[in-house]
């Protein structure tokens, strides 16, 4: 009689594991359908919401980057427009110049319009147009979306450019907020105020002005001359570093020295 191998599984075993694996199977089935059913019912009450938030979202990227093409082709155009009307400038053609930058001028806000404002200025008061020129200073100076440097230097060139039509009063309020050392036009208007200073008889502090400035290392040379000038007439010593100075001007102590000597000899 022959024997059943032992690694051979029996019929009930079999059948068994057949159970098993149909239940398995079933119960896949089943878990597979609850998925789907779960996932349809998310669809059918989010779908739509989310749908239109991707949407927004693609519709709002998209826009980011047509606005972003359009800033980029406007800066370019206003850049061309600025060296254009600038190339005009330098050679020669003011009334080129002035043209060109006219549609840019007229545009609110942004600093390429501030720039052409104040190029159309300074060729205004070049054509003899005071007039013109000041009241475009006025402009910008009174733009409060304009950088605050470029409105400071439109201030200073207005009272520049109408000193000697304005009282001494006028002069001392519009340019004293500017001759503050650090700010970026302290020496061309604390040069200005000074002499303000003077003409209402304010001495020592037109000494103390011109002394600031010619301490600045930031301002001109020329200017810085000046001031140390005008500091010494009034009795106030600006000079600070003896042996720096003389190194500037390239002169030797001993020379000076020499120089000093033979003046006091005559």
């Amino acid at each position: 009689m022959a024997l059943t191998p032992k690694n051979e599984l029996s019929r009930e075993e079999k059948r068994a594991k057949e159970e098993n694996a149909q239940q398995e199977a079933l119960l896949r089935e089943v878990d597979d359908a609850v998925r789907q059913g779960d996932a349809e019912a998310f669809l059918n009450q989010w779908g739509k919401p989310l749908l239109g938030v991707l949407l927004a979202g693609l519709a709002a990227f998209g826009g980011y980057l047509y606005w972003e093409s359009r800033q980029e082709a406007a800066m370019e155009r206003d850049a061309e427009t600025l060296v254009g009307a600038l190339d005009q400038i330098q050679a020669g053609n003011l009334d080129s110049g002035f043209d060109r930058l006219e549609g840019l001028a007229g545009e609110d806000g942004g600093g390429a319009a501030v720039a052409a404002v104040l190029m159309r200025a300074g060729i205004a008061e070049q054509r003899g147009d005071s007039a013109q020129a000041s009241e475009m200073f006025k402009r910008v100076a009174n733009n409060e979306d304009a950088a605050p440097a470029l409105r400071d230097l439109a201030r200073l060139r207005d009272v520049a450019l109408n000193y000697d039509g304005m009282k001494s009063a006028e002069i001392v309020a519009a340019l004293k907020p500017l001759a503050v050392p650090g700010k970026p036009y302290f020496a061309s208007a604390g040069e200005l105020l000074a002499h303000t200073y003077l003409d209402q008889g304010k001495k020592a502090e037109a000494g103390a002005l011109f002394a600031q400035i010619a301490q600045d290392k930031d301002a001109p040379e020329t200017l810085r001359s000046r001031a140390r000038q005008m500091a010494g007439v009034l009795g106030v010593d600006a000079i600070e570093d003896v042996d720096a100075l003389l190194e500037e001007q390239g002169v030797e102590r001993e020379e000076a020295a020499g120089d000093n000597a033979a003046t006091a000899t005559e």
